[in-house]
């Protein structure tokens, strides 16, 4: 059986961020993605698709976001029902996600104003605490050999792997 959801939207409001009697953070929140077509008015509607995660995930999901961030996740469809306090059958429908990726520069995320530690490290910027910028795997952009997409590549096919 496969059950798997990639999606990738921008957070409807701040991490719901909390904390099970034992002690294990949970985090909920709703993601909007477009939709790939327009209706008949020329707009693109949107869905609106609630989420949750698990853990030390959650925490870090919650500290590096806010509304409007532009995120991607991994994870797996679930269903499941309680009764509330008026004794109605309630169905609930949420993506429990496995990984996360965050979609913008750290820099679209300082313009938040909850954002009061600017110490936080970003972890799509880490180097594994390694300073020497001749490791880095991500080359400047001036030594990015693809950066001016105006001059032909010359590649032959020999040295293609396929």
């Amino acid at each position: 059986m496969i059950n798997r959801s990639v999606l990738v939207g921008r957070l409807t409001r701040d991490v719901d961020l909390r904390y099970t009697a034992n002690g294990t953070a949970v985090a909920t929140f709703t993601i909007a993605v477009n939709r790939q077509f327009t209706n008949a008015n020329g707009d693109r509607d949107a869905d609106f698709i609630n989420c949750v995660i698990w853990r030390k995930a959650a925490e870090n999901f919650s500290n590096f976001t806010h509304k409007g961030s532009l995120v991607g996740i991994d994870g797996r469809i679930q269903t499941r029902n309680y009764e509330n306090q008026q004794g109605q059958r309630v169905y609930v429908t949420e993506v429990v996600v496995d990984n996360f990726s965050l979609l913008e520069p750290k820099s679209a995320n300082n313009n938040h104003p909850s954002q009061s530690n600017n110490n936080i490290p970003n972890p799509s910027q880490s180097n594994g605490g390694n300073n020497n910028p001749a490791n880095n795997s991500a080359a400047s952009p001036s030594e990015d050999p693809f950066a001016d997409n105006t001059q032909s590549i010359d590649i032959s096919d020999d040295d293609l792997p396929f």
